[in-house]
């Protein structure tokens, strides 16, 4: 059964994929790699979060607020690259909350492995991050996810746990920074008020 990262990397190829190497300024196949290595970032950095009762209810909420019921990639994708202000498009607010404290240290570490530099890495995650959310939201929402269309905090972070093992069992590049990223100190644990802020906005927007 291939993963959720597995599924969004495959609708990611060809046009979409060619519009994020020339927003970058990077030929299609270093485009690939990297996004290879940065969507089961995204993915395993939010099983993460989720897997704390409070983050995954905040999770679910941002989905509910500002995902559900989106366009499709081409058009998320389209609006990102094209500068369009909203909560749904706001990838550096959503990469805050997804990696708290370990931004840097994530973009840095991705930009080391795949030869882009931390800028450009952080450039690409800012993209991904938002077709990750509303790629998610379609699956919760729209039943796939066992859920009927009306998931739990709790199913979402079921979901998103089980995805988060495959991604650390399929190793390669992905698994290897997503554990480097957010294990700095070896316990496994990453501060949850980093990632959260629950005084701020969610996600990337005041609430």
């Amino acid at each position: 059964m291939s993963t959720m990262t597995q599924d969004l990397l495959a609708q990611l190829q060809g046009a979409p994929l060619q519009q994020i190497s020339q927003q970058l300024g990077i030929d299609q196949n270093q485009a690939s790699s990297a996004v290879g290595a940065a969507l089961p970032l995204l993915m395993g950095a939010l099983g993460r979060n989720a897997s704390q009762p409070q983050g995954a209810e905040a999770l679910l909420g941002a989905l509910q607020k500002d995902h559900a019921g989106g366009g499709g990639i081409g058009d998320l994708l389209g609006a990102v690259l094209g500068g369009a202000q909203s909560r749904q498009t706001n990838g550096a607010g959503m990469l805050g909350h997804i990696f708290g404290g370990q931004q840097a240290r994530a973009e840095q570490s991705l930009g080391a492995a795949t030869g882009l530099g931390g800028d450009r890495a952080g450039q690409l995650m800012k993209i991904l991050a938002p077709i990750v959310m509303g790629y998610l939201a379609k699956r919760m929402f729209s039943g796939n996810s066992g859920g009927g269309g009306n998931p739990t905090a709790d199913l979402l972070g079921a979901v998103l746990g089980q995805e988060q093992q495959q991604v650390r069992q399929q190793g390669g590049l992905g698994g290897g920074l997503l554990g480097a990223v957010l294990d700095k100190d070896g316990d496994g644990d990453v501060d949850l008020s980093d990632v959260l802020k629950l005084g701020g906005g969610l996600f990337g927007g005041s609430r």
